[in-house]
């Protein structure tokens, strides 16, 4: 596996992460514990470095079942998480954001708990909280970093400007924001433009479009209703018919090149920046080896253009979240009063 750097500050990874989430969260059952161990240590037999989980993936489970996982290699992955969201006394998630400093603190802690670690090496804030200034949420993050409980700091989906003011106080290593041939605003929203100017790693979620860029999912096939997807707006039937061209586009691509969609979708991605570095999910052992053997796929200059091109004469149907979870990505933090 070839390896890339998280920005100027952050870590050595592998080209491609894993995003654990779908192991525990978000896409219909929920794997035995001892099948999401089993898949994460077949990850770093195959040389990936980076997992990505999260408190809200359970929510706690999927943090159990990543520090159960890697335990007999701690020494040899960068693991990161996230922090934000509401919980109640029950650990059940709540509607909305918590960022105050408290909280972080306490997240932190449970984090370390359920990993089994000393150290969290990249600590997002999952989202952007709109009640506080990011200057707090990253001084806290600094002071976490000082104690030797977390190593980098991260943001997920913030607004540029947002992203701007928290690198200020403690250096930013990564961004975490969906991207993909399906998904392109970090192009046109001043996201990327922020990342290269201050040094910061890209890291796509869903750079598979939610398992759409695979050609898995057929027009008219029904998602189980506690598949996230089911509520997406361009996974509705209607949706899901009219952005097949996206699909048509890989597979031509790949129908040359002896690879599959996903294949060209992931190495499209890799093209984009040196340091981008994708965390594809997936239950399945076989797509697990078939997203990795993406990071030995070169596109050439000819087929980026090619894809470049014919994508720009596609229009995407439909939003990629619900209004209440698109009110949730590139919110600009409020101003700090003594700022």
């Amino acid at each position: 596996m070839h390896t890339r750097q998280l920005g100027r500050s952050g870590p050595l990874v592998s080209a491609l992460g894993l995003g654990c989430m779908g192991i525990s969260h978000a896409y219909g059952d929920p794997l035995p514990r001892a099948e999401g161990v089993a898949l994460i240590r077949a990850a770093v037999e195959r040389g990936v470095t980076l997992f990505d989980t999260a408190e809200v993936y359970g929510p706690f489970e999927n943090e159990r079942v990543v520090g159960e996982a890697l335990k007999p290699v701690r020494d040899q992955v960068v693991i990161a998480t996230k922090f934000g969201f509401r919980f109640d006394a029950d650990g059940k998630q709540l509607p909305g954001t918590d960022s105050r400093p408290e909280t972080i603190r306490a997240a932190v802690d449970g984090s370390l708990k359920r990993l089994g670690i000393e150290t969290i090496d990249l600590l997002y804030q999952h989202r952007v909280d709109p009640a506080l200034p990011i200057e707090d949420v990253a001084g806290t993050v600094r002071d976490l970093i000082a104690a030797g409980k977390v190593r980098h700091f991260g943001l997920s989906e913030p607004g540029p400007q947002t992203l701007r003011r928290a690198h200020a106080v403690q250096p930013v290593a990564a961004v975490q924001n969906e991207y993909s041939l399906w998904w392109r605003a970090p192009e046109t929203n001043g996201i990327f433009d922020a990342c290269d100017e201050l040094g910061i790693g890209f890291v796509p979620y869903s750079p598979l479009g939610r398992g759409f860029l695979t050609g898995a999912l057929k027009p008219g096939q029904a998602l189980a209703p506690d598949d996230m997807r089911a509520k997406l707006p361009r996974f509705q039937a209607d949706a899901l018919a009219r952005n097949q061209d996206f699909v048509t586009l890989l597979q031509e691509i790949a129908t040359e090149k002896g690879a599959t969609p996903a294949q060209v979708a992931l190495a499209w991605l890799l093209a984009q920046r040196p340091h981008i570095v994708p965390i594809p999910g997936t239950t399945k052992l076989r797509r697990l080896e078939e997203n990795i053997a993406a990071a030995d796929l070169t596109l050439n200059d000819e087929e980026l253009d090619r894809i470049e091109v014919s994508a720009s004469e596609l229009e995407v149907a439909g939003d990629r979240y619900a209004p209440a979870q698109m009110a949730m990505v590139g919110v600009e933090a409020p101003l700090k009063h003594d700022a």
